[in-house]
């Protein structure tokens, strides 16, 4: 699997997880509209982009370095969603734990542009770094809600459109 298509596998798991969960801010109906659309969504880039073989393409084998990137960012990510959310609480200031998970997870996608030579998750960083911030705007201006919608909901939107691109943009590892 390439760094592209692995990281679109990432990306698109990450981005219904997003929406599954965050949906459920939305009145009834509607979060389950959401949702299913999630769903379909998902499984239109699973199996039409990521999951499509391609002539030729090798596994990719990352090396130490990225591999040592790769896991000090979700050890980081593993530390710091559960300790900000909890310090948000105790400061009661919950409508701003999902804005605080959208900006983790974005900032942990910058070491692995690099790392994995995948220039790609630049712009999705910045993507979800930006909604988590507009999100969280939102949060303490109208209420939790839109900042859960914006912050939760499109950055599983975003993940799993950068998802489709990343999967689509596939270059062969040089054998």
């Amino acid at each position: 699997m390439s760094g592209e298509r692995l990281g679109a596998s990432i990306a698109a798991i990450a981005g219904l997880v997003f929406i599954l969960i965050n949906s459920g801010s939305l009145p009834g109906e509607t979060a389950l509209l959401v949702r299913l659309l999630g769903i379909v969504a998902f499984a239109l880039v699973w199996f039409a982009v990521i999951r499509r073989t391609r002539p030729g393409q090798r596994p990719m084998i990352p090396d130490p370095r990225a591999r040592r990137i790769y896991w000090s960012s979700v050890t980081f990510e593993a530390i710091l969603i559960p300790l900000g959310a909890s310090t948000l609480g105790r400061n009661h200031r919950p409508e701003l734990v999902v804005p605080w998970v959208a900006l983790v997870v974005g900032v942990h996608f910058l070491p692995f542009a690099k790392a994995f030579a995948v220039n790609g998750f630049r712009p999705l960083a910045w993507c979800l770094i930006g909604l988590a911030m507009i999100g969280g705007i939102f949060a303490l201006t109208f209420g939790a809600t839109l900042g859960t919608v914006v912050a939760g909901v499109l950055s599983g939107v975003a993940l799993l459109t950068f998802s489709a691109h990343l999967g689509r943009v596939v270059t062969p590892n040089p054998g």
